[in-house]
Parts: C-alpha cells; structure tokens; sequence
C-alpha cells in the first residue's frame, strides 16, 4: 500500500494528500463496524454492580426506541448513547453526541450530549454533594423535554435481565444507514427544530420529580 513522503505534516506535497483523500471514504465507510466492535467489547467489559452488561443495557435501550416507532436518529443514539462509557466514563455523554454529532438531528444530539445530567434526578439525591436537580440548568432549552422524556422511556428503565431486546445484529442495519449518510448535511441536522419522542408504544411510567420541583 502507498503512503506519503513526509514525517511532518508541514512536509506534505499535493500527492500525499491527495493520496490520503483517496483513503479517506473507504476508512469512513467502515465507522459502522468499529462502533459495532466496541459495543460487543461492552458485552465482556463494563460497569460492575447492573445486573447486565452495558451492551445489554444498550440494546434494550434501542429497542424500546424502536418497539415506540422511533427514527433511526433515535434508535442509533439510544443504541450509542453509552458507547464512551469504557473510555470516558466522566464524559461519555459528550463523547457519544460527538460520534453521531455529523449523521443525525440536532435535536438527537442535543439529548445524547445532556442525559447524564438528565439521568441525575433518578439517583443524586442518594450521593452526599450530588444535584438530582441538574437538568433545571436547561429546563429554558427547546429541547429540554426531549431530554426527560428519552431518559425516562428509553434509558432509566432499561436495565431489566428480563427484558426481551432485539440482538446487535438486528441493529446493525440502523448503524450502517445512519453512518453512511453525508455529515453535518442541513437536511439532516435540522437545526432549531425540535420534533419529540414518537407516542409511547405502551403506557409510560411519569416524569420523576424531586421534592424541590414538586415544592415541598
């Protein structure tokens, strides 16, 4: 295979980097199967303490998402909205919404970058110096209910050994359409535009509030 001439980029003629355009898409091409690899690398290392993997908790995650008729925007990011979780377990929100940032709505991205905040209003009152309230910071955002609503149908409650999720493979398909599209194309990212969650498919639990919000 040829490669370019330089040891510092500073020395890169025109060929090298045409040479380097030219690998570009096939690399590109291939972001699918890296995130479906490290998902599988969840299934064998994650958290310890959940009663299932961080793989599982991310596909029962997607197929709630697509058990409500979600896009696939919503069903990739509920699928992914962990994937950092191994290497950036203090940011893995931020680092989730940058993986999809190019390939789906603003709106999607949006919710993936804060649900770790949003998450918080289910567990922080239990942690000395933790702010179950954290998401009040947003509550002006336009895609602030987004945000509670995601976490409440798709991810606080997916953490059941019982659940019956659709397999990796059965996802792939999302993946691959998804990352295939063309990044950060107007059409796509939506800007501004805020559309929701779809109905719930089935009755769904209500938003948790905190004594604060409810004024005790």
């Amino acid at each position: 295979m040829a490669t370019v001439s330089f040891t510092q980029m500073k020395q890169g003629t025109k060929e090298d980097y045409q040479l380097l355009h030219q690998y570009e898409a096939p690399f590109h091409s291939k972001t699918a199967q890296r995130l479906i690899a490290e998902l599988k690398r969840q299934g064998q290392d994650s958290l310890d303490g959940y009663p299932i993997s961080r793989l599982e908790h991310s596909l029962q995650s997607a197929t709630r998402a697509w058990r409500d008729n979600a896009n696939d925007d919503w069903i990739v990011a509920a699928l992914l909205h962990d994937i950092g979780d191994g290497l950036a377990p203090q940011n893995h929100d931020r680092v989730a919404a940058e993986i999809i940032r190019p390939f789906v709505s603003e709106e999607v991205t949006w919710v993936i970058e804060h649900h770790g905040a949003f998450q918080m209003i289910y567990y922080a009152h239990h942690l000395d110096g933790w702010n179950p309230n954290e998401r009040d910071k947003c509550r002006n955002h336009v895609y602030y209910q987004s945000a509670v609503d995601f976490c409440e149908r798709w991810d606080q409650n997916s953490f059941d050994p019982h659940y019956e999720n659709q397999t990796l493979a059965f996802f792939e398909p999302f993946l691959e359409r998804v990352f295939a599209r063309k990044a950060y194309a107007p059409q796509t990212i939506k800007a501004g535009i805020m559309s929701g969650l779809p109905p719930a498919s089935a009755t769904a639990g209500e938003t948790v509030t905190t004594k604060q919000e409810q004024g005790e």
